[in-house]
């Protein structure tokens, strides 16, 4: 065991050549070595595990190798390479200002740069995690980083750049550091398993490259614990046992119900992701990542946005070409809005359940020849005549979206009733109970235009229409506003196209253009309801300012009013003096 080194460590990069993912930063300080443009300091900043450490390793041992490559490498062989591996450089230095970020740590250090190398030509100070260095120990460095003795480099790395005094970042040459990407990742992990002599699937190393999130040294320490749980043998599925990562079979699930309509399998299978312990909102953060995946792959020319072995772009591609644009589309925006709004619900399995349950019925539900079916209760069931007795009466059951049979309630226990066309106008009465079979079957009866054949429907006559009105302001009686505005609207009957038209007017045009978009059409279909016919639409207008009547309201209003239209009271008013304000 003692002899063991994790490979972060062991496959830690000691040249430019095998820096991953860095090669323009690489080239830049080779040609600079090259030319001998050596800048007395460096900033290298970017995200943890991306080499920002080992590269100023291997530019410090590459600007005092004695016997460098003409690539610029160092050739690890003459003293100062040799020097730097076992750990006795006195040219180059690193000091971590984590735990060295004082003032004396600084003055310390500003006394040992005056002292000039032993081996080569610079004496290199790296200064790791700098950010961390106080104020005053910042202040202090200020004059030694810019105007450093010919012979003293500083190379200065963080994660936190924006932590760092503008005066240090104006003396310092910048490199940014990018995250490694997933392929450069892989390909150095096969690399490395192949020297350790491990056997693994592509699917698993894309799986550690992706919870590595572009840092080679997290990628490196997934993959030994991967190794302590699998062995010399890793299979796909033991990384995501091990790593509790979400299989992309579940997205594949999701997608498939979607796009069949079944929101059993949805839900059931939503239910499985959390049984086995993942968090429900990183269950949905995968499923919109998901969708984004399909639709880069249903698009032509964006193949490269996929991070994804063959095995698994080809999955994607076949799924991704029977699901239309607009349905990603949608499905993308439902996933978004349940992300946004999932830690302010109250109950948040049925907040994504609900999500789930909406992508699936965002495809239209396939077609049927059954009839739309209305839920009587059993005070709305019609009675039966004497040759009826003994009739089978046989309820067609509703049916879900998912396939599966919905139970109704036993007590009271609903009947079930086939529609049939009106053979003669007659009301049509609102449901008792609802089911969401018969809110689907409805829906799928106006999608498909199975629609009642009211065209034999007769004109209502002017009288029926005001008698009829007042009914339809009782229905609204649970809205006072609404109930009184249609109670005082002014009525105008007319007749056009063979539809009688009935224009309301209001006292005001916002009310006016609130009822339109609104409670419009809700009102013209009650008010059918109550006619029982068809051939009557409903207009909303506002009643003109001079034919409005004033509403008087202070008594010194009221008492003119009164004066203006009886003289005696007015006569009566001036003989006795009464003040009338």
């Amino acid at each position: 065991m003692s002899d063991y080194i994790v490979s972060a460590r062991k496959y830690r990069p000691d040249s430019f050549g095998t820096l991953v993912g860095q090669d323009n930063i690489a080239r830049t300080l080779k040609n600079s070595i090259i030319r001998g443009q050596l800048a007395h300091a460096y900033l290298f900043c970017g995200p943890r595990g991306v080499g920002k450490t080992s590269t100023a390793r291997i530019f410090a041992k590459a600007i005092n190798c004695s016997n460098p490559s003409a690539e610029m490498e160092p050739c690890g062989e003459c003293e100062s390479c040799l020097s730097f591996a076992e750990g006795r450089s006195y040219c180059i230095r690193e000091l971590d200002a984590a735990s060295n970020n004082g003032v004396d740590d600084i003055k310390a250090l500003m006394d040992q740069v005056q002292i000039p190398p032993q081996v080569g030509k610079y004496s290199v100070y790296i200064i790791d995690e700098v950010h961390m260095l106080s104020q005053s120990a910042f202040n202090a460095f200020l004059k030694t980083l810019e105007e450093p003795p010919s012979h003293a480099i500083f190379i200065l790395c963080t994660t936190e750049k924006h932590k760092i005094l503008p005066t240090i970042l104006s003396r310092c040459q910048t490199y940014d550091f990018n995250r490694i990407s997933v392929p450069d990742i892989v390909a150095n992990l096969r690399m490395v398993a192949g020297k350790e002599g491990v056997n693994v699937e592509d699917e698993a190393l894309h799986v550690i490259a992706r919870k590595a999130d572009g840092a080679m040294r997290d990628a490196l320490t997934i993959f030994d614990q991967t190794v302590a749980f699998c062995g010399t043998d890793i299979k796909y599925e033991d990384v995501l046992k091990n790593l509790n990562v979400l299989d992309y079979e579940y997205g594949f699930k999701i997608v498939d119900a979607a796009l069949a309509g079944d929101y059993t399998s949805a839900l059931l299978t939503f239910d499985e992701i959390l049984a086995k312990g993942f968090n429900a909102q990183y269950f949905i953060s995968s499923l919109g990542g998901h969708l984004r995946d399909l639709l880069v792959s249903r698009t032509g020319g964006l193949e490269s946005l996929l991070d994804f072995p063959e095995s698994l772009r080809k999955r994607y591609r076949e799924q991704a070409e029977r699901c239309s644009v607009k349905f990603i589309y949608d499905a993308l925006g439902v996933t978004t809005s349940c992300e946004a709004g999932y830690k302010a619900a109250a109950n948040q399995r049925l907040h994504i359940e609900y999500a789930l349950m909406r992508l699936c019925f965002l495809q239209a539900a396939p077609a049927t020849d059954a009839k739309p079916t209305k839920v009587m209760a059993d005070s709305d069931r019609p009675s039966k005549t004497p040759d009826q007795v003994g009739g089978d009466d046989k309820p067609v059951e509703p049916r879900s979206g998912g396939g599966e049979k919905l139970e109704e309630p036993s007590e009271p226990k609903p009947m079930v009733v086939e529609e049939k066309p009106a053979a003669r106008p007659r009301p049509v009465k609102t449901p008792a109970s609802l089911s969401l079979g018969s809110l689907i079957a409805e829906a799928e009866s106006a999608a498909s235009g199975e629609t009642e054949d009211r065209s034999a429907d007769p004109i209502p006559d002017d009288e029926q229409i005001i008698a009829r009105w007042k009914d339809l302001a009782e229905k609204y009686a649970a809205k006072p506003r609404l109930a009184s505005a249609i109670q005082n609207a002014k009525l105008e009957l007319s007749e056009s196209d063979g539809v009688k038209v009935v224009l309301f007017k209001v006292v005001a045009e916002n009310q006016r253009d609130w009822i339109r978009a609104n409670m419009l059409s809700q009102m013209e279909k009650e008010f059918r309801d109550l006619l029982g016919t068809s051939k009557v639409r409903l207009e909303v207008g506002v009643v003109p300012q001079e034919a409005q009547e004033k509403v008087v309201y202070m008594d010194a209003d009221k008492a003119k009013v009164l004066m203006s239209e009886n003289p005696e009271a007015k006569q009566f008013i001036i003989d006795l003096e009464l003040d009338t304000n």
